[in-house]
């Protein structure tokens, strides 16, 4: 009976002309925010292959450039590109610099880059700018609109990410509602979000969460590691680590307002390696710990206590560590990579000077593959420099 209701729903969705097709813009589990906040990281060219590499395909970014955009042409990548918020009251305002922005930003980049997605501002809910905040509804409505004139909205999700900044209370999770200040602008936008098929954007970090509240958090319910957890007294759900327990006061808000079938995705999280004296936990020890546990969270492709089917999805904060960002010193220093493109720590992730150490010793075995034989002395050589830069 459940295949014959399926083939039936099939059939409708074929041959319905009118019926709406929604954009997805996640693959798997794991993806990552590729910032550029500085002069001195690796090119667009290079980030492609420390991607490939580390088998990475869901990627973020916070603006349209063009040198990226062109980078990942033909790699089969999948990139969310960000209208900045400095945009975002123009493109509210006016929905032909909307289209322009979109068909000279996306869809002159489709189909050979894979942008799956449009970030429409980031964190502008919440904030100090009011205006900002009024404009954002008709941004998205105007860019989601620019994206079905141009015939991509099928294939181009349109979202906005929020801070926990939004949320009146999120402890214990089963309590958390929007604030009163928020809600009235984002059940509009959520509103729009559920009719279109897009996910609540969350940025989570239980970093943050227990650099300001250390004295009632313990350090290794923050890192996925073994703790007694919390028990929310209302849901009776048991909590083992504060990511899981982030997200599922997101969905508390989110059931609280009527939408309670709205996934929710996790646009960033991350631990700091480094940062001023009031923020002791950023350390390289916590921060591999957190993510190489958060990587093997992911990969068990499971759901919260709350919404145990939900597959949860993250995208780590951040690639690289990006020392011209404003704020504290561990605003810098987020990267899995540092900004020559070695590893900060290790997570089971490759640095560009491994990647070509490797690349060059494949390229030496295809040479004497194909006919192209060296002395003993050149091999030796060669294996020296090699396993000089392991």
């Amino acid at each position: 009976m459940k295949i014959l209701v399926r083939f039936l729903f099939m059939l409708l969705v074929i041959f319905n002309p009118n019926a709406q097709q929604t954009a997805r813009a996640f693959t798997g589990t794991y993806g990552i925010n590729y910032g550029r906040i500085a002069d001195n990281i690796p090119s667009p060219d290079k980030v492609v292959k420390l991607l490939r590499a580390a088998k990475i395909k869901n990627v973020r970014i916070y603006d349209a450039e063009p040198s990226v955009l062109n980078a990942f042409k033909g790699t089969g990548l999948e990139l969310v590109v960000g209208l900045p918020n400095g945009f975002v009251k123009e493109m509210s305002a006016n929905a032909d610099h909307a289209l322009t922005w979109v068909k000279d930003n996306v869809k002159a980049f489709l189909p050979d880059t894979r942008i799956v997605g449009i970030a429409v501002g980031n964190e502008v809910l919440g904030g100090s700018d009011n205006e900002l905040e009024v404009a954002l509804l008709n941004a998205v409505k105007n860019v989601y609109n620019a994206t079905k004139k141009l015939g991509i909205s099928d294939v181009v999700q349109i979202s906005t990410a929020h801070s926990q900044a939004v949320f009146a209370d999120s402890f214990p999770p089963s309590y958390c509602v929007f604030k009163d200040g928020v809600a009235q602008l984002m059940k509009p936008l959520l509103e729009f979000f559920s009719k279109i098929g897009s996910p609540f954007c969350l940025n989570a970090y239980p970093f943050l969460a227990y650099t300001y509240n250390s004295d009632k958090i313990d350090i290794n319910y923050a890192l996925f590691q073994p703790n007694e957890g919390i028990v929310d007294n209302k849901t009776h759900l048991h909590y083992d680590n504060l990511l899981d327990a982030q997200i599922d006061a997101a969905y508390a808000a989110l059931e609280d307002a009527g939408f309670r079938k709205m996934e929710v995705i996790v646009t960033e999280t991350g631990w700091a390696s480094d940062g001023d004296e009031n923020e002791p936990a950023a350390t390289p020890s916590n921060a591999r710990t957190y993510n190489y546990n958060l990587r093997k969270r992911l990969a068990k492709r499971k759901g919260t206590p709350l919404r145990p089917k939900k597959m949860l999805k993250a995208y780590i904060f951040a690639l690289f560590n990006e020392y011209q960002k404003p704020g504290q010193s561990s605003e810098k220093n987020f990267g899995l990579f540092k900004a020559d493109g070695s590893i900060s720590y290790d997570v089971g992730f490759s640095g560009l000077q491994d990647i070509s150490a490797a690349s060059s010793l494949f390229s030496l075995k295809g040479m004497q593959a194909q006919g192209y034989y060296l002395s003993a002395t050149a091999i030796t050589t060669s294996i020296s420099i090699l396993l000089s830069r392991l």
